[in-house]
This record gives structure tokens, C-alpha cells and sequence, in this order.
């Protein structure tokens, strides 16, 4: 009998939720925006989702595509390309579900993160959906220290470009989306806070 780590390995337990909630189905195109070696893409790639994915690291590109290749041999390697956000090779309203975990908070400034938001909003259908996850000073803003702009240092000893609640309202207001559910933040007690942000595209 398979195990629930089998079936759906690291998961993120915020994008396993729109699952449960029927918001990603088997009919969907999937495009992983940072998808690192894969780990959200075990359960897609086990009930053959048409997957894509695109990062910057090349051992994290090579890593997801022996990923795919072990549980989904029909896909093509060429779904998984090495590539920053910002210049994805996708086309234009590409994909039904954006999904961006632990990314954007690795932007270096203002510009980058604009970028790489407009990276994926560009490959992202009319009526899709976009996952993200990202640090934010949301339940820990008096404990965060700022550097320059919006990049903080943490508690937990890490450097993060970081979001707050007006922050992520006006941007989906400016990217012309709108609220999948209200923003939902994990605070690790006396270390980061992680928002999950989900945006459909109108």
C-alpha cells in the first residue's frame, strides 16, 4: 500500500489544500515558476498532469527533470527549462495554474520582484490561477530589521525581500486579479512568517 509521502512527497500543505479543494484538476496545464527539484510536482507528475517548470539552478532543472522522467517518462525533458522567471520562454497565457512556492522572496529589489511577478502573470491564462508562497513581515513586522527597500533580515538568521497585507492587496488590484482566499500567513514563532497568496487572473 502506498503512503501519503509516496503519493505526494514534499508537498507544500497550502497548494495540497487547493487540491482538496478542487481548484487543480487533471485537465489543467501546470507550470512550476521556481520549481526547484521538484518537490511539488510528485502527485502531477503521478496522475499525469501536463507539467512545466522553469528555474534559474541548473542541478535544480536536472534534478526535476530525472524527477519527471522516473514518474512520468512520456513528458518531454524540454518541459523543465533552465531559465530566470523573468525571461521564461513560455508563451503568453500558457498556463492554467501558476505555481510560485518559496521564490519571490528571493528577489534582490523593487525591480527584480516586479519582474519576476510579471514573468508569470504573462504565461498565466485568462480565468487561471496563481499559487504563491512567500515570506512576508505579516504577524512579525516589529521583529524584522530592514536593510534596503523591502529586502529585511530575519530572526532566523536569513535575508528576504518581504511583502505585507497592503502590499499583496494593491498588486493584485494593479495586476487587474482578484483574491482566490483572503491571505493566509504561518508565523514560525520567533523565525519568519509565510504568506500564501492566490490570485485569479480576470
Amino acid at each position: 500500500m502506498q503512503n501519503l509521502h509516496q503519493q505526494f512527497g514534499d508537498i507544500d500543505i497550502y497548494l495540497f489544500d487547493q487540491f482538496l479543494r478542487g481548484r487543480i484538476a487533471p485537465s489543467m496545464r501546470i507550470l512550476d515558476a521556481g520549481c526547484g527539484p521538484g518537490r511539488n510536482l510528485v502527485y502531477l507528475l503521478k496522475e499525469g498532469y501536463e507539467v512545466y517548470g522553469a528555474d534559474a539552478d541548473p542541478s535544480a532543472v536536472a534534478a526535476v527533470r530525472c524527477l519527471a522522467a522516473d514518474l512520468a517518462p512520456a513528458l518531454p525533458a524540454t518541459n523543465f527549462r533552465l531559465e530566470a522567471l523573468e525571461e521564461m520562454s513560455f508563451p503568453a497565457d500558457f498556463a492554467d495554474v501558476v505555481l510560485s512556492s518559496a521564490v519571490l522572496h528571493f528577489a534582490r529589489d523593487d525591480q527584480h520582484f516586479a519582474a519576476m511577478l510579471r514573468g508569470m502573470w504573462r504565461v498565466l491564462k485568462p480565468g487561471g490561477m496563481l499559487f504563491c508562497r512567500l515570506a512576508s513581515s505579516i504577524g512579525m513586522a516589529d521583529q524584522m530589521k530592514r536593510l534596503a527597500g523591502r529586502r529585511f533580515l530575519l530572526p532566523d538568521g536569513s535575508q528576504r525581500y518581504l511583502v505585507d497585507e497592503q502590499f499583496l492587496v494593491n498588486l493584485t488590484s494593479e495586476l487587474g486579479g482578484r483574491l482566490v482566499d483572503p491571505l493566509k500567513t504561518t508565523v514560525v514563532q520567533n523565525q519568519r512568517c509565510m504568506t500564501t497568496w492566490i490570485v485569479r487572473k480576470d
